[in-house]
């Protein structure tokens, strides 16, 4: 059924018990019942805060890589260096370039150039962190493409020959990566990053090519943040989420829950006013932010199952459906984070035995010839810090994978060598530098094979050796 005709439906629903729950903001049911729908309230609108506040502070005139206009692609163009702090768990496996859309006036087209069989993947997100599609090399090839992304209930005709592609909510974040083979090859990647482009549909030439002009900064100002979501006060934090949930519609899925907020007063169809609420809900409200945010942090190592020491997350990953937990923890810790299909992400903070990883100690992972990690792209190992940043070295070598110069052993089988400490020029190539205290790994692999998919398949322990 069209998205949007299930949206409709459940605007009828929700129209048809509104008279019932018209005064409940008024006369709460109970103190318990109210504060377990304000946290449920936070939990819930939480990835819309945060996608929201990331969409402002990336809108704005371009004055560092990454950062600009709307409407318009924005590309890293290197690797980040040892001293990078911008963000947590940086990828040293493809360069990004990213594009806030802002479909409120009309769509935009999206075009790819011929990556010349080289894996990329333009990964589109709605404001509550869905991934709606994933054009890349395993979806649609590499020989190019145009879409038209359009948002919700648009009716209108798209010039012929460009794919439709209807986005759930007026905003969207395209977040694309395209492989890059070491820095040599950047220069080869940069003419692909070049050819991503964004053009609204009204500065589509008749010729079918987009013209050449800078996006424009938002013009949605509608609602300011005051910043980082855990920053906020409750009274700024929900009039900020309530307005948020009138201009990005709910999934379809979502009627339940929305049955449920009403009762504290928010809802995408009647204004929100915090000053006007009854007592006890406005408290449930200030209590809630520090319950959520205590929630969230107390079942992030939940929501991975854990084999050798490796947190395994390939369910529920980028579609979360009714699973607003997981969906909230991954807007805090993994903001971004792909289908599986596309990535799956295994991470090490311990050892095989369960032990935390630090430098002082020397580790090995071992895979067996029939082991490496099965993927149709590309995998790596990238090793980060405590605190989630890169870890200088004296080889300025930050991760290890299949398309660097590995030394493999006479039947077939890998070692990687994790250490401080050179482990010697026999096996140099392998190894991948720690610092002398706590570090922490992240595997990735991009478009996982089956196995990886349905949990057969999992990264090797992180031994410890004398």
């Amino acid at each position: 059924m069209n998205r949007s005709i299930l949206a409709a439906i459940v605007l009828v629903v929700m129209a048809g018990v509104q008279f019932v729950l018209a005064d409940a903001a008024k006369a709460p049911a109970g103190e318990k019942d109210i504060d377990q729908i304000a946290v449920d309230a936070y939990i819930y609108t939480y990835p819309l805060v945060v996608m929201d506040v990331t969409r402002r502070s990336m809108s704005l005139p371009i004055t560092v890589a990454g950062i600009g206009p709307v409407n318009s692609f924005n590309h890293l163009r290197e690797f980040p260096k040892a001293q990078f702090k911008s963000v947590v768990r940086p990828n040293f496996d493809t360069l990004y370039s990213s594009a806030w859309l802002d479909l409120a006036k009309e769509p935009v087209i999206v075009t790819i150039p011929d990556t010349a069989d080289r894996y990329y993947l333009l990964q589109m997100l709605d404001m509550w962190t869905d991934v709606f599609a994933a054009p890349g090399k395993r979806t649609i090839g590499t020989k190019g493409a145009t879409i038209g992304i359009v948002p919700l209930g648009w009716s209108g005709t798209l010039p012929s020959g460009i794919e439709k592609v209807e986005a759930p909510t007026p905003n969207a974040w395209i977040i694309g990566r395209t492989q890059t083979n070491g820095e040599d090859d950047f220069s080869a990647v940069h003419k692909i990053q070049d050819g991503y482009t964004v053009t609204p549909l009204s500065r589509w030439s008749v010729t079918g090519e987009s013209r050449k002009e800078n996006g424009q900064p938002s013009e949605n100002n509608e609602v300011e943040p005051t910043g980082k979501p855990e920053a906020m006060t409750a009274e700024e934090y929900f009039t900020y989420a309530a307005n948020l949930l009138r201009a990005n519609p709910p999934h379809a899925s979502d009627s339940a829950i929305l049955v449920r907020l009403e009762r504290i007063g928010l809802s995408p169809d009647i204004d929100f006013d915090f000053v006007k609420l009854d007592p006890a809900i406005k408290q449930a409200l200030e209590n809630a932010p520090a319950s959520g945010l205590k929630l969230i942090q107390e079942k992030e190592p939940a929501v991975s199952r854990i084999v050798n020491g490796w947190r395994l997350n390939n369910e529920t990953m980028g579609v979360y459906g009714n699973d607003y937990l997981k969906r909230a923890i991954i807007a805090k810790t993994a903001l971004g984070a792909n289908i599986p299909e596309d990535a799956v992400y295994p991470m090490a903070f311990v050892d095989g035995d369960g032990a935390p990883l630090n430098g002082e100690n020397r580790y090995v992972q071992h895979f067996e010839k029939d082991g490496l990690p099965p993927v149709e792209a590309f995998w790596s190992i990238t090793l980060y810090k405590e605190d989630g940043f890169p870890a200088d070295n004296k080889a300025n070598r930050f991760a290890i994978g299949d398309r660097d110069a590995l030394k493999f052993n006479p039947d077939g089988s890998l070692d990687i060598y994790i250490q401080h400490e050179s482990p010697g020029e026999e096996k140099q190539s392998n190894w991948l530098p720690a610092p002398d205290n706590s570090f922490n790994l992240t595997m990735r692999l991009y478009w996982p094979k089956k196995a990886v998919l349905d949990g057969v398949w999992a990264p090797p322990p992180v031994k410890r050796v004398e």
